[in-house]
């Protein structure tokens, strides 16, 4: 499942949701848009995954849950918690980090 957030609201949905992907990105940010497709695709592959996409600009409170300091960052939350996160513009590390918090 994929969303993208229109209101600051990543706090209920990472409480609501067992496994949460968060990529944080920004309108101007290249590489954020070059991941974005990559993101999709894996949403779609990931049917037990709570994909969300977080405007890092917009949404302060969505971006306290993570250390967010540069974008692309991706983070990973299971049963509430950062289990991890990466900055990047590279599929195999983005996929790596699913299969970590899937446990794949």
């Amino acid at each position: 499942m994929l969303q993208e957030l229109d209101k600051d609201n990543l706090a209920e949905i990472v409480a609501e949701q067992p496994v949460v992907l968060v990529q944080y990105s920004a309108g101007w940010c290249g590489n954020c848009r070059i991941m974005k497709p990559k993101f999709k695709r894996l949403a779609g592959e990931h049917e037990n995954v709570q994909f969300v996409i977080a405007d890092a600009e917009n949404f302060p409170e969505s971006r306290k849950l993570a250390k967010v300091d540069n974008l692309p960052t991706f983070a990973a939350f299971k049963d509430g918690k950062l289990v991890n996160q990466v900055q990047t513009n590279k599929l195999e590390i983005l996929t790596d980090l699913v299969n970590e918090v899937t446990g794949n």
